[in-house]
């Protein structure tokens, strides 16, 4: 019977991963766990304590700082593959999972359908003849170098590939291979695995090529299956059940959709919420019962295809069937940077940045132009953003891959702010008081349309008072909100006072606010 070494690779909340690894392996299934390098050494400590004594688990040998789009993910994975093939010997099936991943059905369905079916599960289809990228690059993922995270050095990685493109630097594939493309949740069985290892120790051109490839991830295995093994013994799909939207994000399952996941045709499902605890808890306790029966019905895609479709034409249910929550999550962390000279807030983001490497993001609900990712369209104009601001935000947190994420806002945008503030995520905001010179008002009103380059004097001297007044007001206006998680820091303040109001902010030591706090000119006009 079919034996499964689940490959696991996880980057946060360890109690969940400890959960996971207890659920799958009461079965008798294996585990091998890659937690990202960058995570926090404490978390991966109390994962590594709690499944100590557990025979069925074992750790990757080597830990990678992973980042997405990059090869340090296929190599995360080699390593968990690598540890899991030497560790158990009579393990026949090897199954890529994620910390969002859960099983729909029991471990007793899934041995007897791997059983019944000698095949390797993965989505693998042409790279440049299929349409599975919808948007973004495509070829351009292949036949340039791609050296900087696209996430982490944005400038830097299009400004690279504009410069290849313009100076016709493209490269060709290795001429013996075919690229596929495809979902990166595979089940492959233990031959296969070992053709891939045996395949990458004896083909470093190969290897060179992918890890200049972005997102390979999605071309990697997928690839190298087609390549090693005949066409009959592959079916193209992924046992995990995953539905995106139409802006390419992968949808949410909460509590309510226990049913609607135990009768799709698939071994597992992602992403289940981090908030859908009682979903969470059902269906890790299901993997180890014996002697279910499952009615499938298979309707899943199409069922949210009609449903989502027909808020298109205003006939979304009231309330709406699968969206049920619109949460940015509760284990999320929001931090508002709210001031009225965007220049010095953006000074201050840009030294978080470099201090705590934490994700940020300029005025995106106020400057059209504020560099964001392509989210499918609704970063596309302020007024989709302003919209549909929890959409966004959402979407943010899952681009970045974080559970903590700061924005900028202007301090006239406060119905955004109670609207965050009254979200189950919790939410942070900072104000930064600064002083106003007659100079800056003056540019400030011709700005925002109030005066001309033709106003004359004596009309902006009555006009200057009432600007004055105005920003003030709109800074009473926050304090007298009373969020509950409000700090404020001011162009008079010394280092060590904006210090604390950024270290309760942030949730960070005393001496990296400070190392913030103390910059120079950070008010500076």
């Amino acid at each position: 019977m079919a034996k499964i070494a689940y490959i696991l690779l996880c980057h946060k909340d360890p109690d969940a991963i400890i959960r996971q690894a207890e659920w799958l392996t009461d079965a008798g299934d294996c585990l091998s766990i890659h937690f990202d390098a960058r995570a926090r050494s404490g978390d991966y400590l109390k994962i590594r304590t709690a499944l100590a004594n557990n025979p069925n688990v074992v750790f990757s040998d080597k830990r990678v700082k992973c980042g997405w789009g990059e090869w340090s993910l296929v190599q995360a994975t080699l390593n968990a593959v690598q540890t899991a093939l030497e560790t158990f010997p009579r393990a026949t099936h090897f199954y890529m999972l994620s910390g969002d991943c859960m099983p729909i059905k029991t471990a007793e369905f899934a041995r007897r359908y791997l059983d019944s079916h000698d095949a390797d599960f993965v989505e693998s289809f042409d790279f440049f003849q299929s349409d599975w990228i919808k948007t973004g690059l495509k070829d351009d993922r292949l036949v340039f170098r791609h050296l900087f995270n696209e996430r982490k050095h944005k400038a830097l990685f299009y400004a690279s590939v504009d410069m290849q493109r313009r100076l016709g630097l493209r490269r060709p594939v290795p001429p013996d291979i075919k690229v596929q493309i495809g979902s990166q949740w595979w089940c492959l069985r233990r031959r296969t695995i070992e053709a891939i290892l045996d395949f990458c120790d004896a083909r470093r051109d190969v290897i060179r090529f992918f890890r200049t490839t972005w997102i390979p991830d999605e071309t990697f295995f997928q690839t190298l299956v087609r390549h090693l093994v005949p066409e009959p013994e592959i079916e193209t799909r992924s046992l995990t059940f995953l539905l995106f939207t139409d802006y390419g994000m992968p949808v949410t399952f909460y509590n309510d959709h226990h049913d609607l996941l135990l009768g799709q045709n698939f071994l597992f499902a992602r992403k289940i919420s981090s908030e859908a605890a009682e979903l969470k808890e059902r269906l890790g306790r299901l993997y180890a019962q014996q002697d279910i029966s499952f009615q499938i019905s298979n309707e899943g895609r199409k069922l949210y295809e009609f449903l989502s479709g027909r808020g298109r034409v205003g006939e979304r249910f009231a309330p709406r069937f699968w969206e049920t929550e619109s949460s940015l999550g509760r284990e999320r962390e929001l931090m508002i940077v709210v001031c009225k000279k965007w220049h010095v807030a953006k000074r201050l983001l840009d030294r978080i940045r470099k201090v705590t490497n934490l994700p940020a993001i300029s005025y995106l609900f106020n400057e059209e132009d504020t560099p964001l990712p392509d989210l499918g369209g609704i970063q596309s104009s302020l007024r989709k953003r302003t919209r549909h601001r929890r959409a966004l935000m959402r979407m943010l947190f899952d681009h970045f891959e974080t559970d903590r994420l700061i924005v900028c806002m202007d301090p006239g945008n406060l119905d955004l702010m109670q609207d965050f503030q009254a979200d189950q995520s919790e939410t942070r905001i900072l104000e930064m008081n600064c002083r106003f010179a007659d100079d800056y008002l003056i540019g400030h009103a011709r700005r925002v349309g109030l005066a001309g380059d033709q106003t004359s004097a004596a009309t902006l001297e009555r006009l200057l008072p009432a600007i004055r007044n105005d920003i003030l007001g709109e800074s009473d206006r926050i304090r007298d909100a009373g969020f509950s998680r409000y700090g404020r820091i001011s162009e008079t303040d010394d280092p060590h006072r904006s210090a604390e109001a950024l270290r309760n902010f942030l949730g960070i030591s005393r001496e990296q606010a400070l190392k913030i706090a103390s910059m120079e000119n950070l008010f500076a006009d």
